[in-house]
């Protein structure tokens, strides 16, 4: 390959703020293995804060759901400094990539799982969350098959992460003018059909890299 596709692009990564912060990060007793740890942990926060928000009342559900959008984000952070200070500070170990991968599919597990008992939909939560564990397969089963590693939407995860929190800010107003929780469902909607088409548009690429030799 001419250049290092094993980690997914970010223009996040080469902004100054992310550097400083991965710095001091890499300087501290903080392995990237327990940052993404802790993303699961932003994850699990995020999706008991959408699943309580179902259920309470006005005041209690907007700042649930505000804190289900900061968590969500947290956990971006997460992904994000685990790499950078693995690769850029020189702290990889060897069950890294485990802990890179595995602590993901649980925070994308968590949090869709979590909207979808919150807007009493747990079936399309479980749905949502089995699309986006697919969009991940299809993307490793390109680098078994064919050395590249497909990070094609379009709902990869920075795009279901974004999807989720700005469905979640858009709720704090959805009493104004729709029923508690309709902004939300879309989401769902939204996440599980895009993965859909992104595990298949990656499918696609797998099978035309492999014929293409």
């Amino acid at each position: 390959m001419a250049k290092d596709d094993s980690r997914r692009p970010l223009a996040s990564r080469d902004s100054g703020w992310a550097r400083v912060i991965a710095r001091r990060l890499s300087e501290a007793a903080i392995t990237p293995n327990q940052i993404s740890l802790a993303s699961m942990v932003m994850a699990a926060a995020a999706g008991g804060s959408f699943w309580l928000a179902g259920s309470a009342q006005p005041g209690w559900r907007a700042a649930l759901l505000l804190a289900a959008a900061v968590f969500c984000q947290l956990r971006l952070l997460c992904n994000l400094f685990d790499g950078m200070v693995a690769i850029e500070g020189g702290k990889q170990a060897p069950d890294g990539p485990f802990w890179n991968e595995f602590p993901d599919r649980v925070a994308d597990i968590l949090i869709l799982i979590g909207i979808g008992y919150g807007v009493a939909m747990p079936a399309l939560g479980w749905s949502a969350a089995g699309m986006a564990v697919l969009t991940a397969y299809t993307r490793e089963l390109g680098r078994t098959c064919t050395q590249v590693v497909d990070y094609a939407g379009p709902m990869a995860k920075q795009h279901r992460m974004a999807v989720v929190t700005a469905a979640a800010l858009l709720s704090l107003l959805e009493p104004l003018w729709l029923g508690a929780g309709e902004i939300l469902t879309a989401a769902l909607w939204l996440v599980a059909v895009g993965a859909a088409g992104t595990s298949l548009r990656r499918g696609v690429n797998i099978v035309r890299r492999m014929r293409a030799g």
